[in-house]
């Protein structure tokens, strides 16, 4: 089984933080990944209908979603889906992976959604196009071909993880319908760290332990927020301090990482959720930093990860 350190360690992946500006980011982002797909078969469509949507925001402007629907069968479940990156850079086409694999074993149609991001549109600019457009999809499922009666579930990474808390959240509170009946949040911040409750400042200790990990250290974060600018105690980034609590809140299922900033994010928030009677399996992968799965491809923890998303959507949307 490979590990990080065969692979490069840290030194196989500069801070995001290393940058000067966003749209620089996004250049060096894009060559990044131009490389990793020269590097790799192209993607198996088989069996799945790839294509664009315009889904309206409430600005009058309208936003870019990929559509990903099985070739043939009754509509099945529905799930969006949410990308990470900061709030400044990344697409949709990042939670291509899950989409894919969602349409083949559960028949269901996935929309990742490319919300506006900063600095062009900042707090809360990505988290309210987001809800816009999951209430769109909620409206809107017969359209594309889904029922979201046979499973609705949201989903995000990284920032696409607090965006996904924060609508959790929203949906409960504005009795979203058809009602959500799972929430996949990957490596997400749910509480900015000048907002941690006292009771938890003792045990979230990662921010500081972490604080050089590889992919995301404390730079790329100060980078990020720097742009996004968000009102750290507005729970529309601090989800941990919804002022209507948590309770009645759908499934969850939480991945983090051992060697990322953002690990006790996730493993208070798993407390949290249980105290308020939410079913949740969290999974911890050791030794690995945020986003590994995306960067590291061969490692046995990403492969671990794979499965453990698999089942868990599998089981969620009812295939056992």
């Amino acid at each position: 089984m490979q590990t990080l350190d065969a692979m490069g360690g840290a030194n196989a992946v500069p801070s995001m933080g290393a940058a000067t500006d966003v749209p620089a980011l996004r250049a060096q982002v894009g060559e990044m990944v131009a490389q990793m797909a020269a590097s790799q078969p192209p993607p198996d469509y088989s069996g799945v209908k790839k294509s664009e949507i315009q889904i309206p925001m409430r600005d009058g402007k309208s936003i870019r979603t990929v559509l990903y629907q099985p070739e043939s069968g009754a509509p099945g479940p529905l799930v969006v889906l949410y990308h990470g990156g900061g709030f400044c850079i990344g697409f949709p086409e990042m939670e291509e992976g899950i989409a894919l694999e969602v349409v083949r074993t559960s028949g269901a149609t996935a929309l990742s959604v490319d919300y506006r991001m900063a600095p062009e549109h900042p707090f809360p600019g990505p988290t309210d196009d987001s809800w816009d457009a999951l209430k769109w999809a909620a409206a809107n499922a017969s359209k594309i071909g889904a029922d979201p009666s046979k499973g609705f579930i949201i989903g995000g990474t990284s920032a696409g993880g607090i965006i996904t808390c924060v609508l959790s959240h929203q949906a409960r509170d504005e009795k979203l319908s058809p009602p959500l009946t799972g929430i996949w949040l990957n490596i997400p911040s749910v509480v900015a760290q000048s907002q941690i409750p006292p009771q938890y400042r003792d045990i979230m200790t990662a921010f500081k332990q972490n604080e050089n990990a590889p992919i995301l250290d404390r730079t790329a974060i100060d980078f990020f927020m720097k742009w996004y600018a968000p009102v750290e105690s507005d729970p529309k980034h601090s989800a941990l301090l919804w002022p209507g609590g948590h309770k009645d809140l759908p499934p969850h299922l939480i991945q983090c990482a051992g060697l990322d900033p953002l690990r006790d994010d996730a493993l208070v928030y798993t407390g949290v959720l249980k105290e308020a009677g939410v079913p949740v399996e969290t999974i911890v992968y050791p030794g690995v930093p945020h986003g590994f799965d995306g960067m590291f491809a061969q490692l046995g923890a990403t492969k671990k990860f794979i499965a453990d998303r698999g089942a868990w959507f599998a089981k969620a949307l009812g295939k056992k």
